[in-house]
């Protein structure tokens, strides 16, 4: 069975959280309009670790200019981000921005309709406000700690299924490809008739799950600055968020699933087998 985190969540501020949602819902905006006229059309990826690891102007002028507002709108409160790392002091900060400015870069690269802007308000116990943008839907997504989740304005609530049957389950890859045991995980899906997608934003992924378009969704490895605004919309819409081992946090560390209450035992068994399969041929 899941384990449901024991971590304190200490209240914020109204005013914080108010300021924190309007700012960062009009950076997203500001992120929507410069993605959705870019896209595909000229952009200049260099390459990381993996010819499929981008890193475009769009990226980094984002970032930038992310960084410039939060910096104005909340100085002393450090950014940590995809592009220019962390501010210092962004560890011991009682509160600290997270941004990725696009995520799904490769797919931004190639005009694949599906990126993500994802910006995060982040303190010890997790997300205190969390903005998604995603642009080719034309879509906002933003919650706040104790306030909900919405999208372009209108409450979303998960409406939650007890069967994974005729289902989606998102995953992503890793930065090196299949994650240790996806084949597999992907199998014991199936065999519950459930389908796995995976479609390149590891934010979008998990908002899926936070819009019930998707039942869970499985990331075996992440940064925060990928995850930390979905993971916010997925508490404030009501799904459970759990590392590998079943134990809940509001950002885990040790992998992440994200998922309806009523699913969440069966995928997190379908990973832990997938991923025990693997170790036992390992020692064999």
């Amino acid at each position: 069975m899941t384990v449901l985190s024991s971590r304190p969540v200490k209240p914020v501020e109204p005013g914080l959280l108010s300021r924190a949602l309007e700012v960062a819902g009009r950076l997203a905006n500001d992120a929507t309009d410069v993605i959705t006229a870019t896209a595909g059309r000229g952009a200049r990826p260099d390459q990381k670790d993996s010819p499929f690891d981008w890193v475009t102007d769009t990226d980094r002028i984002l970032e930038r200019h992310t960084r410039r507002v939060l910096t104005a709108e909340f100085p002393g409160m450090p950014v940590v981000g995809e592009e220019f790392g962390a501010d210092v002091g962004a560890a011991e900060a009682e509160y600290r921005w997270v941004v990725d400015p696009v995520d799904g870069t490769a797919n931004y690269v190639a005009g694949v309709p599906w990126c993500a802007y994802s910006l995060a308000l982040v303190d010890a116990a997790g997300p205190v406000v969390g903005v998604v943008a995603d642009p080719y839907r034309g879509q906002i997504y933003a919650a706040a700690r104790g306030r909900g989740a919405r999208a372009n304005g209108q409450r979303i609530t998960l409406t939650d299924t007890a069967t994974t049957a005729g289902a989606i389950v998102c995953t992503e890859l890793s930065r090196k490809g299949p994650w240790p045991g996806m084949g597999d995980f992907i199998e014991r899906a199936a065999a519950s008739h459930a389908g796995v997608r995976v479609l390149g934003s590891a934010a979008l992924a998990i908002a899926q799950v936070a819009l019930g378009h998707a039942v869970a969704a499985v990331l075996h490895s992440y940064h925060e600055w990928d995850v930390a605004g979905s993971v916010a919309l997925a508490i404030e819409a009501g799904a459970l968020v759990l590392d590998k081992h079943g134990e809940g946090a509001l950002l885990p560390v040790d992998g992440l699933l994200v998922a309806a209450p009523g699913t969440a035992d069966e995928v997190l068994d379908w990973w832990q087998r997938s991923r025990a399969g693997i170790a036992a041929t390992q020692t064999l």
